[in-house]
């Protein structure tokens, strides 16, 4: 799997106002914004995060999987 592959798959499931994603192609990072985030705690957007992926996570297509999720307004204040 690349990182555009993956970034297509997460980016599928979630409006994600931006998107990275960077890796190894078994381990990876990744930062996802999105105001599907908004009222969530971390806990409940990673699961949204790792919902989009399905299987993949189960059959070690993707076998580690950082993740860093903001709303926009967040994202706006946060350093990057």
């Amino acid at each position: 799997m690349t990182a555009e592959e993956l970034q297509s798959i997460i980016a599928a499931g979630i409006a994600c106002d931006h998107i990275e994603v960077d890796g190894d192609g078994r381990h990876w990072s990744t930062v996802v914004v999105s105001a599907e985030f908004a009222g969530l705690r971390t806990l409940q957007r990673h699961q949204r995060v790792y919902a989009t992926l399905g299987a993949r996570m189960h059959t070690d297509e993707v076998h580690a999987l950082s993740i860093k999720t903001f709303t926009p307004t967040e994202w706006a204040g946060h350093p990057h």
